[in-house]
C-alpha cells in the first residue's frame, strides 16, 4: 500500500511539473525596450546614490575633524580620495529610428567581421 501512494505521489509531481517545463515566447521589441530602459534608470539611479553616499561621507569626517578641532585634539590628517561625481540628471536614452531592419542587423552590415 505505501508504495502504491509514494508512486501515486511521484506521478501527481510529475504531472504538475510539467507545464513548468514549457518554454516562454520570445520578448517583444517593445519589452525589450522597456526593459533596457529600466536597466539604465537602475544604473543611474545607483550612481546617485554613490554620489550621495560620497557626500556624506565627507560631510561625516568634516564633522569629525571640526569637533575634535574643538575639543583640543589633533585629528589625522584627511585621507586623498577622489572627488564625488554628480551624474546629472536623468536622461532617457533616444529611441532607435523606425528601419526595416533591426539595429543588431544594421550595426552588422555597418562593421563586417574581419
Amino acid at each position: 500500500m505505501r508504495t502504491a501512494i509514494s508512486c501515486f505521489a511521484l506521478t501527481c509531481a510529475a504531472l504538475l511539473a510539467v507545464p513548468a517545463l514549457a518554454k516562454l515566447p520570445p520578448l517583444s521589441e517593445e519589452a525589450k525596450a522597456k526593459a533596457a530602459a529600466a536597466a539604465a534608470k537602475a544604473a543611474w539611479a545607483g550612481k546617485v546614490d554613490a554620489y550621495q553616499l560620497c557626500l556624506a561621507m565627507d560631510r561625516a569626517a568634516q564633522e569629525y575633524r571640526t569637533t575634535e578641532k574643538l575639543a583640543g585634539k589633533t585629528a589625522p590628517p584627511p585621507v586623498e580620495t577622489p572627488a564625488c561625481v554628480n551624474p546629472g540628471p536623468y536622461v532617457a536614452a533616444p529611441a532607435p529610428a523606425a528601419s526595416g531592419t533591426p539595429p543588431a542587423v544594421a550595426a552588422t552590415a555597418a562593421h563586417p567581421k574581419k
